[in-house]
């Protein structure tokens, strides 16, 4: 009897004794071990294809060849864009890195595999007269009263905006969290990567919406659920899922004329870009968005400081030749 599919069980226990790690040590959020899930088993799926029995075989050849393999695709797994691809390479160097460590090979065959290069791409941003279109689309200039779901989304769309929140920060978010907001203390608590907590300012307009929700639309929504929670509610009383929220403002947006392509992230991005162009420490603009690295958050930089480009070039006298 072959004892190949003993082997390959070891293998991706290997890789769940990994996710494990992941989880417990170093505490990831549940989107990135759903990625950290997916990418490593697309990997134990190569090496079962590619008929080796236990990691101490794997090559660094192999490991360059599944690189390959992510860019091209196959018939069971679609070819992945360049920054995904470099995520995957990521974990699998990360799960070779632990099986060193913890004594299951005795060397690492993806050190020396480079994810693919990512072009840097600038984050784009909504004017502020593009933001105020958007929002103008729930009703915020509205006199009359609002569709019940409407009050809802008016909420999702100011704090994507207000905050700069991630749109899973904003959908895990709880009913008391929203109950302890008013305007004597308008601080949200959000839980980011990492599990880990920061504290944002939430202003007047988006307090006014979210009164507005939690005293005349929540309740009915609740009540056509079982108890759930949630602060943000779908039509039948359950939390409101990424995929739903992701539709509410990708909506919002063709009705505002911005087309489909805005998404939560560049609410995220006019949120930090905004700030930056008013004269906010960058500092503090790492914080309020959860950066561990001030370095991620200065490319938002880099978007102003473009823009103070093209407004020179065009306005100035001396600017042009």
């Amino acid at each position: 009897m072959s004892d190949q599919p003993e082997a390959v069980n070891q293998i991706r226990r290997h890789i769940s004794g990994y996710l494990n790690h992941l989880l417990i040590e170093r505490g990831l959020s549940k989107n990135s071990m759903s990625a950290y899930r997916r990418d490593l088993a697309r990997y134990a799926d190569y090496l079962e294809a590619s008929g080796k029995l236990s990691f101490a075989q794997v090559l660094p050849e192999q490991v360059s060849d599944f690189l390959v393999a992510l860019r091209l695709g196959d018939l069971n797994h679609q070819a992945l864009a360049p920054a995904s691809a470099a995520r995957t390479v990521i974990a699998v160097r990360g799960l070779h890195s632990f099986l060193v460590k913890e004594g299951i090979t005795a060397t690492d065959p993806a050190r020396a595999v480079k994810p693919p290069g990512i072009s840097k791409r600038l984050p784009k941003a909504l004017s502020f007269a593009d933001i105020e279109k958007l929002l103008a689309q729930v009703g915020v200039n509205s006199k009359g009263d609002l569709p019940i779901l409407l009050m809802r989304d008016q909420v999702l769309l100011e704090f994507l905006y207000g905050t700069g929140a991630r749109i899973s920060e904003l959908i895990d978010l709880d009913l008391a969290a929203g109950s302890n907001l008013n305007a004597a203390l308008p601080i949200l608590r959000l839980r980011g990567k990492g599990d880990k907590e920061r504290l944002v300012p939430v202003g007047s307009h988006a307090l006014a919406a979210l009164d507005r929700y939690l005293v005349r639309a929540r309740p009915v929504l609740a009540a056509k659920g079982k108890g759930d929670q949630a602060l943000f509610l779908n039509a039948r009383g359950g939390r409101l899922s990424r995929q739903s929220a992701w539709t509410i403002l990708q909506e919002t947006a063709i009705r505002a004329g911005l087309g489909d392509k805005v998404s939560p992230h560049t609410m995220r991005h006019s949120f930090a870009t905004h700030l930056l162009e008013n004269g906010a420490d960058v500092r503090v603009v790492q914080e309020l968005l959860g950066h561990s690295s001030v370095t991620t958050t200065q490319i938002y930089t880099m978007v102003t400081v473009d823009q103070l480009r093209e407004v020179y070039a065009t306005s100035h006298p001396r600017a042009k030749g």
